[in-house]
């Protein structure tokens, strides 16, 4: 089967490349990051178990079963997906871990000091993108050890065509130059689960599971509009696991929907 999936549905095309979205078009006009471009070498991404740097605390995160070793954002994104169902208007991407089992670290030597990665828990994570009639829903499960710590993070990337774009927080706007002023922490968007982006396009981002926003960029061409379960600059990085949520016995979905208006 070809890494590469298209769905299709009225006016809306998305492209997906080994789980990850490169492309969501609607009537011709490209949402999404293009690889390539100035600003980020992806378009999309998750930030899982942790989300965050941990460098500054050896790269050693506490849970209840003993220090775990992860880099910033953790190691799913070190992982490859697995496609598991693909129709013409969905698609089901899923990685699986079993403890303590250890990942190569791709920044390794060059961005970071530690080789390899590891989780002491079990998990199977599943990514489902599906075209509605005027949105793009992008699921997020999450199963596995009952009692396993987590946060969670969606990190999009979206292309930027205008000169002075706008995002927007119920009565409050945000311009590309705040969110470049703060640099590599990330603007933090509290408590909200709906964020819209004004552009030649208007595109809504709208959560459910999720509790924040962070936004990210270093150059005007793409922002980085992140759904988070927390913020980590939030607390020193020994604490990072203040952060953490738990899986009960039963799945635990997050849902992430780009609405065009």
């Amino acid at each position: 089967m070809s890494n590469i999936i298209t769905l299709k549905v009225g006016n809306q095309t998305v492209i997906i490349e080994g789980g990850e979205l490169v492309g969501y078009q609607v009537s011709g006009h490209e949402f999404m990051h293009q690889k390539g471009n100035p600003g980020w070498r992806s378009v999309d991404t998750e930030m899982f178990p942790i989300i965050g740097p941990t460098n500054e605390a050896g790269f050693k995160v506490s849970t209840p079963k003993g220090v775990a070793i992860q880099d910033q954002h953790g190691l799913l994104r070190e992982m490859t997906y697995t496609i598991t169902q693909s129709t013409e208007s969905k698609a089901v991407f899923t990685k699986k871990y079993n403890a303590n089992t250890e990942v190569l670290n791709s920044k390794y030597p060059a961005k970071s000091s530690t080789e390899k990665l590891s989780w002491p828990y079990n998990f199977e994570f599943n990514k489902t993108f599906e075209l509605k009639d005027d949105e793009l829903v992008i699921t997020f499960t999450i199963a596995g050890d009952q009692g396993m710590p987590f946060m969670l993070g969606y990190h999009p990337a979206f292309m930027l065509h205008s000169k002075n774009p706008i995002i927007s927080v119920g009565d409050k706007d945000i311009s590309i130059d705040e969110v470049m002023a703060v640099g590599s922490r990330a603007l933090q968007v509290p408590n909200t689960n709906i964020i819209s982006l004004s552009d030649e396009k208007k595109l809504q981002i709208s959560t459910e599971g999720f509790k924040h926003f962070m936004l990210w960029t270093e150059v005007p061409n793409m922002v980085c509009i992140e759904p988070i379960t927390f913020y980590p600059y939030e607390v020193k990085q020994e604490n990072l696991a203040d952060g953490f949520i738990h899986l009960t016995n039963k799945p635990s979905d997050f849902k992430v929907v780009l609405k065009p208006m």
